[in-house]
């Protein structure tokens, strides 16, 4: 998943988009999910793959 963060600058709507964004991906993942709750390494490898996401943004920017 892409952040639309990226060319914005607003502060607190910036973090509040991320998080809108952050609880879709999550929900999107606990849909795909199989069991009765998302288990807590599927939760883990969302919010790792926005943190590898969010540093490759930010290398290719420099």
């Amino acid at each position: 998943m892409v952040s639309s963060t990226g060319g914005r600058s607003g502060g607190h709507d910036d973090a509040a988009l991320d998080e809108i964004e952050l609880a879709g991906e999550l929900m999107i993942a606990a849909t795909a999910s199989t069991g009765e709750r998302l288990p807590t390494e599927r939760i883990d490898e969302v919010l790792l793959d926005r943190v590898d996401l969010a540093r490759t943004e930010r290398e290719g920017d420099g």
